[in-house]
């Protein structure tokens, strides 16, 4: 009974039975084979090679990489003289700082890792990382600890490099020399301000959120489109695009939006309200603050907080530029961005 009911059946039953798994009753090499060239190819579709060589002319810098609890972080480290670390948000990497690195790599050391998940760092899968502000806080703190950085460091935020880098500051506020603060918080979201409905999209409901940001990379991509309100040189777009090339490649820019943190149910609401009380104590540290208008998620509202919050920052606003204030006004930025660190000398 079990070989089929018919002869016919019988014969086919057994023929497929022989053929796959042979007569001694071992899978023959050939079906091993396309078994694992399918595997393979699965894994190449899901997270490709990330090629930089077509916009290395954009972002000229030797790649550095680290262990940072037991995963390799890229990371650039360009210049000599007091470290300026700069750290990135969502969807970017180091290659958003560029110009900044080129800018100040003269006469600083201008150090840019990339989150795990992002730019050149590995690219855990969702069970072997966490992807919550508490690994990104503590990735950072390894980071620091592991380049063995003694001085003082002036760290320039963007995004969700804000939340990271002032929990950072939160914990470590002797080692912070300066701030420079570019289209972020560090600050619970004012309660009167919705969130944004493509974020919201993106963090609540996951059955339309991770075909889009996984397979259709629509998150990475339409930040590329909007995020700067003069547009981007397709070479840009391309280098910004270039490390989220692929589903897993892509994970980490979803769980960051899923990882926004609304209330105290959010696993990340406690360290952001620690943040966000413990944030003062910056009062005495030099800060600017450069920020781009034309941002549909880090809006005059939250500059607002900033400036209510910390009366003494120099604050420099540029009506033209959007959410990458840094690929619309890296022109303006960088002599700012220079003169502030000179005007306020690290006093060990």
């Amino acid at each position: 009974m079990l070989d089929g009911p018919g002869p016919k059946r019988n014969g086919w039953w057994r023929k497929g039975r022989d053929t796959a798994a042979g007569r001694g009753g071992r899978p023959q090499f050939g079906l091993i084979l396309t078994f694992r060239l399918t595997i393979g190819l699965i894994t190449h579709l899901t997270s490709p090679k990330i090629d930089i060589a077509p916009f290395r002319h954009l972002y000229p810098f030797t790649s550095h990489f680290v262990d940072v609890n037991g995963f390799s972080m890229h990371y650039v480290d360009e210049g000599r003289g007091e470290p300026v670390v700069m750290l990135h948000g969502n969807p970017t990497w180091s290659f958003f700082y560029r110009e900044l690195i080129k800018g100040l790599s003269s006469n600083y050391r201008c150090i840019a890792p990339d989150h795990i998940g992002c730019g050149l760092s590995d690219r855990p899968g969702a069970s072997e990382y966490g992807f919550g502000l508490s690994h990104r806080v503590a990735d950072f703190c390894a980071f620091i600890e592991t380049l063995g950085l003694e001085e003082k460091i002036t760290v320039v935020v963007h995004d969700w490099g804000g939340m990271i880098g002032a929990a950072f500051a939160v914990r470590y506020s002797e080692r912070i020399a300066r701030l420079v603060v570019l289209n972020t918080a560090a600050f619970l979201k004012p309660r009167h301000k919705p969130l944004p409905w493509t974020l919201k999209l993106a963090r609540d409901f996951p059955l339309l959120a991770v075909p889009a940001a996984l397979g259709l990379n629509l998150f990475a991509r339409g930040a590329a489109w909007t995020a700067s309100a003069k547009g981007l040189r397709p070479d840009v777009r391309a280098g910004l695009l270039a490390p989220y090339n692929g589903w897993r490649n892509r994970l980490a820019t979803l769980k960051f939006v899923q990882d926004i943190p609304l209330s105290p149910a959010d696993p990340s609401y406690a360290i952001a309200a620690q943040v966000d009380a413990g944030i003062g104590r910056f009062g005495e540290k030099p800060m600017l603050i450069g920020w781009g208008k034309r941002d549909f998620v880090f809006d005059s509202d939250y500059l607002a907080e900033w400036q209510w919050r910390f009366p003494q920052a120099e604050v420099h606003c540029f009506p033209d530029a959007g959410h990458y204030v840094l690929e619309d006004a890296p022109e303006r930025l960088l002599p700012l961005v220079k003169d502030f660190i000179e005007r306020h000398p690290c006093n060990d």
